[in-house]
């Protein structure tokens, strides 16, 4: 059975494609989904080799339950994030979800995380990916 993550982002994407570019690269064998908040941001997505891409509120509500992993930035889970991109509906779905979450924190959109150093976004992108692979040797193994 394949992994599935889940990569949520919004505004115009640039981490999810960042994302996507690591994963499909490192996790060829990993079922990828993506989901935009926009159209902008799904087709940075799909840029970065996400192969099956979809956008909006219901489309994050839906994958998130089919998700092993989802990743994105922490806004995902914050109601009115993302300057008010994710709704309350898809930030409960992602909180909720069964899904092991890796969010990478952002000091944008009014959201700070504290205690966490300041790196660039491909650093961070990095560090998201070496955790999906430890989840996906522990899923296969």
């Amino acid at each position: 059975m394949k992994m599935t993550i889940l990569v949520i982002d919004g505004q115009g994407g640039k981490l999810g494609k960042l994302l996507c570019e690591s994963i499909t690269k490192k996790l060829p064998e990993i079922e990828l989904i993506a989901v935009g908040t926009n159209t902008t941001a799904t087709a940075a997505m799909i840029k970065g080799g996400a192969k099956k891409a979809a956008t909006g509120e219901n489309s994050i509500c839906v994958m998130s339950k089919k998700a092993d992993v989802i990743v994105g930035p922490v806004g995902i889970v914050i109601a009115d994030a993302l300057m008010g991109e994710i709704t309350p509906s898809a930030a409960i779905a992602v909180g909720q979800s069964n899904a092991v979450k890796i969010l990478i924190p952002s000091d944008r959109c009014g959201n700070t995380v504290v205690g966490i150093k300041a790196v660039g976004l491909a650093e961070m992108a990095e560090e998201a990916l070496n955790k999906i692979s430890d989840i996906a040797g522990d899923f296969n193994g």
